[in-house]
């Protein structure tokens, strides 16, 4: 039997648009475990939350909603992707669903194609980054020490667990610290595109990452005129 490209979670509570889904991504090589409301949803990925490469959430769901069932695979996994559909268009309902840590939206109607090329341009940056996961990137910021495989945050006896994508832009900021990060190549390195929206959740997440490291007051994430950000640490206020 041919492996499955990947194990897919689909929440969705229309029975046609399901189907739809299920039926098209299998016949294209995927696995897929189909849920009709976000209790079901959630009960399957604790069950099986190994196995699955990314989870396909609508918003709209019965019982619990997308946005709660996506807030709760995050305190489950960090690294598990997630896309959401919506039939909403609103941007508020966007930049909320990547703030509670998903990767990407799509909006209702879609086609199956471009559903195909967001989960598999998912998968590949999700596989570049893990492709050699025994390189020990650690990091010095400040007071805090940045566990970048782990996806940890460290200050004194405080321990931090980032989300995958707020270890990708921290580890971009580290490699580049003292320089200009631009931010395309956040965007198309982490994201996988430059547009509008997602600038707007990069821009979310470079907040929370200046709120993870206020503990530091040497530590600063500038703004640079609009063209991308700088990652500095003062050492004239205290030692490193």
């Amino acid at each position: 039997m041919k492996k499955a490209k990947a194990n897919l979670l689909l929440v969705e509570d229309d029975d046609n648009l399901g189907f739809i889904l299920k039926d098209y991504l299998e016949m294209i090589g995927y696995k897929v475990d189909l849920q009709k409301d976000g209790v079901a949803g959630m009960e399957s990925f604790n069950a099986n939350r190994e196995k699955f490469d990314l989870c396909i959430l609508d918003i709209m769901l019965p019982k619990k909603d997308g946005f709660t069932v996506a807030q709760e695979i995050r305190l489950k996994s960090k690294s598990t992707p997630i896309i959401f559909l919506t039939a909403k268009s609103m941007k508020e309902d966007r930049i909320k669903g990547l703030k509670v840590g998903a990767d990407d939206y799509i909006t209702k109607p879609f086609s199956t194609e471009e559903l195909t090329l967001r989960i598999e341009a998912i998968l590949r940056r999700y596989q570049t980054t893990n492709k050699n996961p025994e390189v020990n990137d650690s990091y010095q910021i400040g007071a805090y020490t940045f566990d970048y495989n782990n996806q940890l945050l460290l200050i004194e006896d405080q321990e931090m667990h980032l989300t995958k994508k707020e270890a990708e832009v921290l580890h971009l900021l580290c490699l580049h610290r003292d320089k200009l990060l631009r931010r395309e190549v956040v965007l198309k390195n982490v994201w996988g595109e430059n547009d509008y929206f997602m600038g707007r959740s990069m821009d979310v997440y470079i907040t929370k990452l200046r709120k993870y490291l206020k503990a530091d007051e040497r530590i600063s994430i500038l703004n640079i005129h609009g063209t991308g950000f700088r990652l500095e640490v003062n050492e004239d206020n205290g030692t490193n």
